[in-house]
């Protein structure tokens, strides 16, 4: 379950009382653009707008008869209005009002999560700054392969979420769309000039075509931002969980006092805030797929998508505000052992250095086949009897025939490998 404390903004967003609100600002500006086109009486809208509201327990006791939302809506209005009645809903099909409203929530739901985003964004460069000089071994396939800084991991991350924001506020642009435009989108009973002043009037863009519904392309890109902000996260905390296995421990997430790892074994400090945001990406990722399938709707407009709609889009981005605020105080309070980051390049007695020892053999004219044969050897002599490579190296005949102990011991310059960092860190603006 997720924690309550990360709901209410987004608990008011979803919620049938803020669906319904908004669906009646819609019918109202409607009337509105009518009356200005002297389509209905102005008597008739400024009477429809102060008696028009509606009571959610009715609208549903009138939804167990019709079968139907928006006409049990409609119809629970209605029953306020009078004669004036007949003006509400004019020309306009249901779609052209749940999917206007719906626009609305999932701009709402955004806007948070952009802000979340932007939060991450925050603690990831603080994070990249702090330790951008802490040595550690790069692994490729899981295996030591050369030394990088911790920071980098950071300021890889960093980077990478800033692609994810600029898909957000993209994704956000691509939903903030409103469609008035009847039955099946060809404005037959009602002017594209409504479109435009209810869209106006909500901040949102007419939708530039439509069929019954606006074309579900637009809802697919959104989940399917969400989607990728999770796989950022799920890598994120996946890299948290290799580091905190016990052989590696080079960082682990923060343990509270009263905190229990294991019912059963007392020593235990587990991953599991990281394991849940890799199982909620799982969710998001399905998500997305889903959203996918729901762009293909029958000629105008089939009901297939509205029911994956109505679980996917509040899921997505409840549960990604949440594995968001869980992600961002996991690095802020992420346990660092640098310590034990120095111990581990050590582990495979300096074969992190091969590639550099390869390089010079190359300079020094041998071919690439060549050189890397020689190196693999000595590499392999140093796995199987644990020796320190640079001691072999040093022994070897035909590495000595080409290169002197001062040319092999400056290729062991762990300084080499960092050297560039700077350059990297203004590429991705931190600084």
């Amino acid at each position: 379950m997720i924690p309550r404390y990360t709901l209410p903004k987004m608990e008011k967003i979803w919620s049938e009382q803020n669906k319904f609100e908004k669906m009646l600002q819609i019918e109202i500006l409607t009337i509105e653009a009518l009356s200005k086109l002297n389509k209905i009486p102005k008597k008739s809208y400024l009477n429809i707008k102060k008696k028009a509201k509606f009571d959610i327990e009715r609208i549903q006791e009138l939804e167990a008869k019709t079968k139907h939302d928006i006409v049990a809506f409609i119809n629970n209005i209605s029953e306020h209005l009078g004669q004036d009645a007949r003006y509400l809903h004019m020309g306009l099909t249901s779609n052209d009002i749940l999917d206007t409203s719906l626009a609305i929530q999932m701009v709402e739901a955004i806007d948070i999560i952009i802000e979340d985003a932007k939060s991450l964004l925050e603690v990831l460069a603080k994070k990249a700054k702090k330790y951008k000089k802490t040595i550690c071994v790069g692994r490729t396939h899981g295996i030591h392969a050369e030394p990088i800084t911790f920071g980098l991991k950071f300021a890889l991350w960093y980077d990478e979420m800033k692609r994810n924001l600029k898909r957000l506020e993209d994704a956000r642009e691509a939903v903030r769309v409103g469609k008035l435009s009847g039955a099946v989108g060809t404005y037959a009973h009602i002017e594209p000039a409504v479109e435009k002043h209810v869209c106006d009037k909500l901040n949102l863009a007419a939708s530039t075509s439509s069929t019954q519904v606006i074309p579900r392309d637009r809802h697919a890109q959104y989940v399917f931002a969400l989607a990728l902000v999770s796989a950022t996260l799920d890598k994120i905390t996946t890299e948290i969980r290799h580091l905190q296995k016990t052989e590696v421990l080079e960082a682990e997430e923060s343990f509270s006092k009263d905190q229990k790892g294991s019912s059963a074994m007392p020593h235990k400090k587990n991953p599991i805030t990281c394991e849940r945001i890799s199982g909620i990406a799982r969710i998001l990722k399905a998500n997305a797929q889903a959203a996918l399938d729901d762009v293909n709707l029958w000629h105008e407009r089939d009901i297939s998508h509205s029911s994956v709609e109505r679980v996917i889009l509040p899921d997505s981005t409840i549960i990604l505000d949440y594995a968001l605020q869980e992600a961002i105080k996991i690095l802020d309070n992420l346990v660092v052992y640098p310590n034990n980051m120095i111990l581990n390049l050590s582990k495979t007695n300096g074969l992190i250095f091969s590639q550099r020892i390869l390089l010079e053999l190359m300079r020094k004219g041998l071919s690439r086949p060549e050189a890397y044969n020689i190196v693999q050897r000595c590499s392999m002599v140093v796995w199987q009897t644990k020796r320190d490579f640079k001691e072999v190296l040093m022994h070897d005949s035909k590495v000595r025939r080409h290169l002197s102990n001062s040319e092999i011991e400056s290729c062991f310059d762990i300084n080499y490998y960092t050297r560039f960092v700077d350059k990297i860190y203004k590429e991705v603006g931190i600084n």
